[in-house]
């Protein structure tokens, strides 16, 4: 029902998440990120679950194809579940079960895993990693320019939908997570999204009691002006 893309960034350590689908809100079930541990995507028949399982052995150094075996193999529903993981040492690890709708399949790069199905073939995954792999900017930038090269390409069969965005640097929330629910382009949704997070939030949100400062910033007056010197205007 859907297609994902994963990716690190290797300059950063950021680790962020874009999916679409024709599905509702499919950015709330699907796709989850955790700053210093990693990006996975559960999709197809989708098993909300396997995140909530997997987070906490990520977490706790646990290699991503061990955890995923460990999920995917004792789920009797496993043939009718996609699920991949890309943890925050870039080790990646992939499932497709063989009785998900086609077109069904996964693709993956240095840093970076793609997974879908029900989509118009496989030009949507190959296209969403070579998009993401000849883009630059930032990495939501490169996620966003690499989902819009797998719609190009056909996305999800059914057409379009909902479609979410997550990046997190180094902290156990996102610093960016942006999700269009219910919409006639999605991917356009999320565009827009992100640019408003440039006027005063991405700033905003460096300012929030993180990992390395569990107070943040207490001042209105340093944030205020830092939103004035580093804020984009639309």
């Amino acid at each position: 029902m859907t297609w994902s893309i994963l990716a690190r960034d290797s300059a950063t350590g950021a680790l962020g998440a874009a999916v679409a689908s024709r599905f509702f809100a499919v950015g709330g079930l699907c796709i989850h990120v955790e700053g210093d541990v990693a990006a996975l995507a559960t999709q197809a028949l989708v098993n909300p679950m396997y995140a909530v399982h997997a987070m906490p052995r990520l977490r706790g150094g646990e290699a991503s194809d061990a955890v995923l075996g460990a999920l995917v193999g004792p789920d009797p529903g496993r043939a009718e579940r996609q699920f991949h993981i890309l943890d925050a040492s870039g080790r990646i690890a992939q499932h497709s079960g063989p009785d998900c709708v086609s077109w069904a399949g996964h693709v993956r790069g240095l840093d970076v895993s793609v997974a879908g199905n029900m989509l118009a073939g496989p030009d949507v995954v190959t296209r969403t990693l070579d998009g993401f792999m000849a883009s630059s900017g930032s990495l939501a930038e490169r996620l966003l320019a690499a989902m819009e090269a797998g719609e190009a390409a056909g996305g999800d069969k059914r057409g379009r939908q909902s479609a979410g965005l997550k990046i997190a640097l180094s902290d156990p929330y996102p610093d960016l997570d942006i999700r269009a629910d219910d919409h006639p382009d999605p991917l356009a949704e999320l565009r827009r999204l992100h640019r408003v997070s440039l006027e005063r939030f991405a700033v905003f949100r460096r300012h929030l009691a993180r990992t390395a400062d569990p107070w943040g910033t207490l001042d209105r007056g340093v944030i205020e002006a830092a939103i004035a010197r580093d804020g984009r205007p639309l």
